[in-house]
């Protein structure tokens, strides 16, 4: 764990609501973690009135003009080439590149965050692509999931690779030394599967890796019970689990509102219950577990939501704190060297050219 101050770099106009939840988003995560520094990036006009409200913010804070602002509906490449070097969002990722920062933290489009980092930072030896990892609450308590929309289908190595990346990320957030993690398929049996899931579990079964512990194939339904630490799929895949799951709490939400709303005895019910409902709604409260983490580049990124509110984006900012306070590059680092260590001739030779193919791309 490092002692150092833990400087990070804000996209300031991305989102909905750009400064006026990130600001206020800033202070709040300052309350927690008095050892932070910001450089926030975008509109001056915007950000220094809010500032004034935040004067402990001000005193660890540099506001740095930005000339663009990208928008929630701009195609990636579109943000890319427009944004580059000019926007708040783009300014955020160089700032860690160059050492000025050691996170970058954006509510922005997701697609164009993604690109900008990649392009900028590029991804970590013996990573052909990167992920987003999220955090998912469950019976248990939370799991990692990824990849929750970084790229869509994945190979074997690059399952194997989030894998050991998730479970890294899954080590610093739950103390624990040696996570449990599983892949996402349509069945716990080893015969089921697309091949590249089967051949992923079987290198992962057959050759033991020291920061994980591997216990097979996981169904949708594991998720949300909290069967494994981490979840692993491809993108196309988590990313239509996670939007369910976001629209499966909205409805029980509303089934919940309605029921006891529909008779003078349920009103009354409620009162008596409140306490558990307020409980349940905390439980279910999507702020809390706001921040995705783009795990395999040279770089740390998290990706706020977009339509979060101040408290919201303070725990993306606070999963952002973590992973640099604990060293998540390093024990990344650490277990893509073991698992090139341990894997066979021949897989070796399929990670090596993965990471070359990635580079070149």
């Amino acid at each position: 764990m490092t002692a150092a101050r833990v400087r990070i770099a804000l996209d300031a106009m991305g989102g909905d609501h750009g400064p006026e939840t990130v600001i206020p988003g800033a202070a709040l995560t300052l309350e927690r973690h008095p050892d932070v520094s910001f450089l926030i990036f975008g509109d001056p006009a915007r950000i220094e009135p809010l500032m004034a409200a935040h004067q402990q913010l001000a005193a660890v804070s540099e506001i740095r003009a930005s000339e663009v602002f990208i928008g929630m509906d701009e195609k990636p490449s579109q943000a890319l080439r427009r944004g580059r070097g000019k926007s708040s969002m783009w300014q955020a990722i160089q700032a860690v590149k160059d050492g000025e920062a050691d996170v970058a933290v954006s509510a922005g489009n997701t697609g164009a965050l993604m690109a900008m980092a990649t392009f900028c930072l590029r991804t970590m030896a013996g990573v052909n692509r990167p992920a987003i990892a999220a955090i998912w609450p469950t019976v248990r308590g939370e799991s990692i999931v990824l990849d929750v929309g970084a790229t869509i289908g994945a190979d074997s190595r690059h399952l194997i690779t989030m894998s050991l990346m998730g479970a890294a990320m899954a080590s610093i957030l739950f103390d624990i030394e040696q996570p449990s993690v599983g892949l996402l398929n349509v069945g716990t049996e080893d015969v089921k599967g697309l091949d590249e899931i089967r051949e992923a579990g079987r290198v992962l079964r057959e050759q033991p890796l020291s920061s994980i512990r591997y216990e097979g194939f996981v169904e949708g339904d594991d998720i949300g019970q909290g069967t494994v630490d981490v979840v692993v799929t491809e993108g196309f895949t988590g990313n239509i689990a996670l939007k369910t799951a976001e629209g499966t709490a909205r409805q029980i939400a509303t089934y919940l509102r309605q029921a006891m709303s529909s008779s003078l005895m349920s009103r009354i019910g409620y009162l008596f219950a409140r306490s558990a409902f307020a409980a349940l709604k905390d439980r279910l409260d999507p702020r809390k577990v706001n921040g995705g983490v783009f795990l395999g580049l040279d770089g740390v990124v998290i990706k706020s939501h977009g339509g979060t509110d101040p408290t919201g984006f303070a725990a993306a900012i606070d999963v952002g704190y973590d992973m640099v306070k604990y060293e998540l590059l390093a024990r990344i680092r650490a277990a893509l060297e073991l698992s090139l260590v341990g894997l066979s001739p021949s897989d070796e030779t399929t990670a090596v050219s993965s990471a070359q193919e990635g580079a070149s791309s």
